[in-house]
Formats: structure tokens, sequence, C-alpha cells
């Protein structure tokens, strides 16, 4: 058996660095170091042990150290290596992947089903208290749940007699036993109160009146500690989905008793959160543990061997780049000689077998064969002039010349009227090239004019300049969220805007269908007539139309890289870009966001940047009454049950005063108290006095009321000896003021 020498209830570490954040550091696990035990003396007092869902607590009753307090989880798997089986308890099944996926916990709920993990539960307490002999010769004072069920008593007090022959077993409810350490003995009238004991997975209520509990009158919400960090976990994984640290149910559940609160008026603080300042002013941050990235400054000998390392690469490439050249320039050359070589044959042979042999190698004509000569000579020319370093001069191209176009094709043969047609496209092509070409060189002369008017207007006016160009930007803006805002509304079937659509093509498919014969005077709706009408097949298109959205962007862009280059006012939090990332004030005061914006030279776009650090917080604000809030109105969370408000109402009038006793550990939630006598003020009479009492300490008063009960001499009348088992069965317990009541006598 093995314990930890840390007993935190988990393997990571949270500390509060200050009043807003809290630091989870990150931790391998659970030290282990083998348990010592007690020394056992002569003496047998009774055993007292708080059998809990998330702790397992025992100790001498008497004790003045307190209970020994352990998660209770244990896991039983063998060791890989080696092949022994290893049997582990508490905070050690935390030790590895292997052991928290044996673990196995008593309870399953409310229930107490699985009995061999508490069977190694008593092997541990009975062990670390010294108990060295055969049997467990200690009366046990156990807590079991409200109304506990007849199978899980039974089996309990099988093991506890069967197994380790306890002379006598009682039972107690340990919301009572710890308002009996708060108040004294059963008999005062201080018992008399609502108890409400908040465990791992409920919340009951249970009404004490005359020092006894009527459990009759008892409720239960399945509403605990368990569920409220399981509820907090789902939050937090629906506020940050791609959240990039593990988020763990026992982070949460320290999460929530050391952030959250109790609001004394739930829907009010929400209506105050609307506030974007104060949402802020009630944010908290976890701090999850994160690598930072490696940004070593390099030392001087590193910069010069990487800068040579670049040179050196560079010196490569142009190698490799003049030896390309140099290869495409010899091909070169030997495809001149070649055509060269070809047009020696056109002096030698016929012009039929010369066109013949023009075809075969790809040309289409003489013309085609000079050309091509005249590039490559060019080509090889200006290749030539490059690597003797000479300045290249763009050739003159001379006009192309078009002799056949003005022959009549009565003085042609076939082969000439063919290229006479070849010559038609190619001077038809030529001048589209020429028409294009001078309408080019106006636009490059009109936007040298604009811009040369931009400037003097930017200089003579830079203020009205800038405005102008603001107000265009403006327009564009408006534009494009209206694109957007449309796209949107079509999106959603039941908008006015789809509607409109649908009557829209209603109408159009609702049309009469022209007649084949034409009647005078019929049938002639004269759409299209006017060029408005064809607007209707926009109104109905769901797809944005992409040509005016990209012309309107790269509009945009231009607008922006003026104005930022030339108006100091205008930043890159005014583009278009950073506009429609940005969030409102509340929402990005409900969940802060690290991504910074940066532009991108793409128009329309950004590059964002994450700050590591900021990626690995949790901002929680309204999450922090929200989970608590459950415990007064369970429909908030999807539970069909009343609150605990509703609950303390319908008891109320079985108690014969104003006090409300609240234990459990989520009991230490910040506002609970607050909260319970708040719900009770207006259920009495305005002169009966009110009191919620918080217990001492929620967590370890019922285990100290145990110990406390168990050393008077009225604790032998509430156990059951083994004779008794024996006699009538491990259902069977004694009647008395601090168990249960079903099957006592």
């Amino acid at each position: 058996m093995c314990i930890p020498r840390d007993l935190s209830p988990f393997y990571t570490h949270l500390d509060m660095d200050d009043d807003r954040t809290l630091y989870i550091a990150a931790h391998n696990g659970p030290a282990l170091s083998s348990m010592v035990p007690l020394e056992y003396g002569t003496d047998r007092p009774p055993i007292v042990i708080d059998n809990g869902a998330t702790k397992f607590r025992y100790g001498f009753a008497g004790s003045e150290s307190g209970p020994y307090s352990w998660l209770n989880s244990s896991s039983r798997y063998r060791e890989r290596k080696t092949n022994k089986p290893i049997l582990l308890f508490g905070h050690s099944t935390n030790l590895d992947a292997t052991s928290r996926a044996q673990s196995k916990q008593p309870y399953e709920g409310d229930l107490l089903l699985n009995f061999d993990a508490l069977e190694n539960a008593f092997d541990h307490a009975f062990i670390h208290l010294g108990i060295d002999t055969d049997t467990v010769e200690h009366p046990i004072f156990m807590t079991e749940r409200l109304a506990s069920p007849l199978h899980s008593r039974a089996l309990t007090s099988e093991l506890l007699f069967e197994a380790y022959s306890a002379p006598s077993v009682a039972y107690g409810i340990d919301s009572l036993m710890s308002l009996y350490h708060n108040t004294g003995t059963p008999n005062q009238a201080l018992m008399d109160s609502l108890v409400v004991s908040f465990n791992t997975s409920s919340t009951s209520v249970i009404p004490v009146c005359g020092g006894r509990a009527l459990l009759g009158h008892a409720r239960r919400i399945p509403y605990g500690g368990s569920q409220a960090s399981e509820l907090l976990l789902k939050l937090a994984q629906v506020k940050y989905p791609s959240f990039p640290a593990k988020v763990t149910k026992e982070q949460c559940t320290t999460i929530l008793h050391k952030l959250c609160e109790v609001a004394p008026d739930y829907n009010e603080k929400l209506r105050e959160l609307a506030d974007p300042e104060k949402m802020q002013e009630a944010d908290r941050i976890v701090q999850f543990p994160y690598v930072a990235p490696n940004e070593t400054e390099k030392t001087e000998e590193e910069l010069a061997r990487q800068a040579e390392k670049k040179r050196e690469a560079g010196r490569r490439l142009q190698e490799m780049a003049t030896q390309k050249r140099l290869e495409k320039l010899a091909q070169k050359e030997k495809d001149l000689e070649d055509l060269q070589a070809l047009r020696e044959w056109k002096f030698k042979e016929k012009k039929s077998d010369f066109m013949y042999r023009l075809r075969m190698e790809g040309l289409d004509g003489e013309e085609m064969l000079e050309s091509t000569i005249k590039k490559l000579d060019n080509d090889i020319k200006k290749a030539r002039k490059k690597d003797a370093g000479e300045l290249e001069e763009e050739p003159q191209q001379e006009e192309p010349v078009f002799p056949l176009l003005d022959v009549p094709d009565a003085d042609l043969d076939e082969d000439e009227i063919k290229e006479k047609r070849r010559q038609k496209l190619l001077k038809a092509g030529y001048e589209a090239r020429l028409k294009a070409r001078k309408e080019k060189e106006a636009a490059r002369r009109e936007k040298e004019e604009e811009e040369r008017r931009e400037l003097e207007e930017r200089t003579s006016d830079p203020v009205g300049w800038a405005s102008k160009l603001k107000e265009d930007h403006e327009l564009l803006v408006d534009k494009l969220k209206l694109r957007e805002k449309r796209k949107a509304a079509l999106a959603d079937r039941k908008s006015t805007a789809n509607m409109n659509r649908m009557k829209s093509i209603a109408n159009l498919a609702s049309d009469e269908p022209a007649t084949k014969k034409r009647k005078k005077g019929g049938n002639s709706d004269m759409f299209g007539a006017n060029d408005e009408d064809w607007a209707i097949y926009r109104k109905i298109n769901i797809a944005v139309e992409s040509s005016d959205e990209e012309d309107d962007l790269q509009q945009l862009a231009v607008i922006e890289s003026k104005l930022l280059q030339h108006d100091p006012d205008f930043t890159p939090a005014h583009t278009y870009a950073s506009l429609k990332h940005q969030k409102s004030a509340l929402l990005s005061a409900y969940r802060p966001s690290y991504d910074q914006a940066e532009l991108d030279p793409n128009p329309g776009t950004t590059t964002r940047s994450r700050d590591i650090e900021g990626a690995h917080r949790l901002h929680l604000n309204v999450e922090r009454w929200r989970v608590p809030e459950v415990w007064f109105q369970p429909g908030t969370a999807g539970i069909d049950a009343a609150g605990l408000g509703e609950v303390m109402a319908s008891l109320l009038p079985h108690t014969r005063c104003g006090r409300v006793f609240i234990t459990g550990a989520p009991a230490l939630t910040r506002g609970m108290r607050e909260r319970v006598e708040t719900c009770i003020r207006p259920l009495l009479d305005p002169d009966m006095p009110v009191t919620a009492l918080q217990a001492k300490d929620p967590e370890l008063d019922a285990w100290r009321g145990m110990s406390q009960f168990a050393s008077t001499e009225e604790f032998k009348t509430a156990v059951i000896t083994k004779a008794e088992y024996e006699e009538w069965g491990g259902e069977r317990i004694r009647r008395w003021w601090g168990g249960n009541w079903n099957n006592a006598f």
C-alpha cells in the first residue's frame, strides 16, 4: 500500500497569484512513499469512518488531530515490467494513465455499489491505523446516505461483520453529525433547524424539530458538487472549443471553490454584467501552463555563419542559373543553324517540295520560317550581350508586310491563296495588338494624369483629400456590410429577405405562358423594355456577386493603402479587415481575444498572430455565478426539480424556528449563506429572527461530530452487534436520532 506525501486532491497545483488570476502549474503526479502504520495500543476506541463519494476520512474516536483524509478511489492492475499485481488507494490512483484507467470509486452517483473498492478503502484505513490483529476488535461508526438502499447497507454490514469480524457497527447521516458538532447535544433547542447538506452528487434538506430529524419530510435535489464541476467544464468547453490545454474535472472543482460565487439576486446580477465595464471587473483569469517559444538571441559568430551560408547558397543558385542559361543558348544556336540550313533548301528543290519540308518541321510557310530565324537570332544576340555585361536594347520591330493581300485571287495558285488567308489573319491580329497597345498607352497616360492631379490635390488640401477618401472608404465598407447582411439573411429561410425572394420567384413562375399564336394586343407584358426589369434576377440570386465584391475589395485596398501612407489619423485598426474581425465591447469583455490582427497584402484579409500565454487562459465571468445558481434554479441546467428555495419553503412549516444550517464542501462557496438567508426571509413573519448558520468546517465537521458522539455512552444504544446481525440480517439497524429510519427497530 502506497500513500502520497502531498495530500492535495489533485496532481496539478493551483495557486492564486492575485485576486483576479488563478495559476495552474503543471505537476508530474503524486510522489509515493511507503505508508507507516500507527502504533497499535491496547485500547479499543471506536473507529469513525466518513465514507464520502469524494473523500474517505477515518480515525479513532476522540482523536484531537482529526481524521486522515484520502481520495475515495482505488486501482488494481498488473505492472507491465514485473507482471506483479499492484493495489493503489487514494491520490496514488492518479500516478499514471494505467492507474487512472483502472481506478474505481465505491459510489456511483448517490448509490454505494462497488464493494471491491470499499473493501480496498477499509484495508487501507485499518492498516494505516495500525491494526495488526486478525480481526478488527473496534466498534465502527460509519456514515451512509440519506434513505440508503437496503442492498447497500446489507453488503456493507456483511463486509464489516464477516470479513473483519467487527464487534458492532452503527450508521449515521453525515449532515446530522455535522449539526451535532456545531450545536451540541441532540436534546438542545439549537438542533431545531433546516439542515441543508451539499453532497457530491445531490443536495438534501432535512427538517429537525425537537432534536429529532423528520426524515419522512426530507427532500433531495439531484444536483451536487460533481454536477457543478461538470457544468463548469462544459461551459468552459463551449466557450473555448479549441483550447490548447486539457481541462480536467478535478481542476474545475478547485476553480469552482476558489472563483465561483452565489449572487443574492441572479437576474439583477445578469443585468449588471450587461455593462462591459462591470463584466471586465467580474472577470477572473485561469492561467494554464504553456511552453514559451524558444527565442534565443544569436551571437555575432552565429549571425556571420548564417550570412555566409546565405551567400554561399546564392552563389550556387547563380552558378546553376548561368549553367542553365548557357545550355539554353547552345540549344538556340543549334536550332538557328538547323533553320538556316533548312532555308538553303529553297534554292535546291521545287517550291512544292520545299513547302512539304517546312510542314514536316512544323512551319506553315516561308514567312514563319523567317520570323522564327529572326527571333532566335535576336534572342542569341541579347543573351550574348547580357553575358558580356552590355546594356540591353529593345530591338526595333519592323512593321510586318502582307504582300498577297492586294493581289486578286485569280492571279494566285492554291498555295498562295492559303498563304493570303493566313496573312489576313496575321494582319487582323497585328492590328488588334496595335489597337490594344494604343489603348494601354492611353490608359497609362490617363493614370499618370490622375495621379498628378491627386498629388496636386493632396499637396494643396491634404485634409480635404483625406476626407474625400474616407467618405469613399465608408461607402465601400457599408456596401460590403450590406452584402454580408443580405447573405446572412438569405441563409435564414424565415427571414424577411428570404420571404421576399420567394415571393418574387412565385410571381415570375405565375406569369401566363406565351401562346404559339400571337394575338393582337395580347400577351405583351413588355418585360425587358426597361433595363431595370432585369434586376429581379439579381434580387432572387442567393449567391453573392463575386465579381462586384472583388472589385470593391480591390478599390478598398487601394484607398486604405493611400490613407495608411499619407493620413496619420488612419491606422490599421480602421481598415475593413480589422473592422470585420472586431467584436462588440460586451463580447470582447465576455471572452477577450489574444489574436493580434496585422495587415495582409491581399485585399480584405488579415494575418493573425496568437499570444501563446493568452491562448492558455480561461476567462470566467458569467460562469462564476451561473454554475452555483443551479442549486436555486435547477431548470437553468436542464434539471427537472425544485430549487433549494422552493424546497426550504415547503419544509419550513415543519420546524419551529427560522434557522437553516448548511454543511458540505459547496457550502464554502462565497455568498451561499447569504443567499439561503435571503430565500427564507420572505417566508417567515417579520418579527421572527432568521439565521443561516454555516458549519465551522463544512468538510470535516461530520467526522468530528461522529467522533464526538462515539465517545459518549449514548453511542452504545445506536450500534447493532454481530449477534443481532446474525439474527436479523444486514439490513436491520437501530433507530436513533442521527440515523436512517428505513428497516430500523
